[in-house]
């Protein structure tokens, strides 16, 4: 009982009794860019607050991160799902409904692959041996989601010759 109870208390406020991910469909638009989700490469977002009975849905995995870190933005947040590449079909298609939760993920930050919005991404998986097998193939390091630089997601990255800034609001 002691060992359940302990188990129990090791559960913060954002896991305990968080909402599972909803399924991304055609109607899914990016937060930030206004897009339609389901277009764009790469891994996807959502974050679901208390206030809403939908979640907000990112074009890319640094758009659903900068939301967290962006003071400006809800902080009723009930839980944070980004696409697991571990188990996605492609970068192409990541997939609609293969979510883990953003704070269990490994990170691979630094890669050549490039995001949704044509910035560089955050590329989340569920498990650390394909993440660290992705840096290998694609440059990079594994990183959880309370060590990725909050620079890497909030400063203008540049993918190829274009510069975008989150916080800027121009495109991302």
């Amino acid at each position: 009982m002691l060992a359940g109870l302990l188990a129990l208390g090791a559960c913060g406020p954002e896991t305990e009794n968080a909402p599972a991910p909803f399924a991304m469909t055609e109607d899914a638009m990016g937060r930030y860019c206004g897009m339609n989700v389901i277009e764009h490469p790469g891994p996807k977002g959502q974050i679901i607050l208390a206030r809403y009975d939908e979640p907000i849905w990112f074009s890319s995995v640094r758009d659903t991160i900068a939301f967290t870190l962006l003071p400006e933005e809800p902080k009723d947040i009930r839980a944070i799902y980004v696409s697991d590449m571990a188990r996605a079909a492609s970068w192409e298609d990541p997939g609609g409904d293969n979510w883990v939760d953003a704070r269990r993920a490994f990170f691979v930050v630094g890669s050549d692959r490039i995001g949704g919005m044509g910035t560089v991404e955050a590329v989340p998986f569920s498990d650390e041996r394909k993440a660290a097998d992705f840096a290998r193939d694609h440059g990079g390091e594994v990183v959880r989601f309370d060590e990725v630089p909050r620079d890497y997601i909030l400063e203008p990255q540049a993918a190829g010759d274009e510069v975008s800034t989150i916080a800027g609001g121009d495109g991302n």
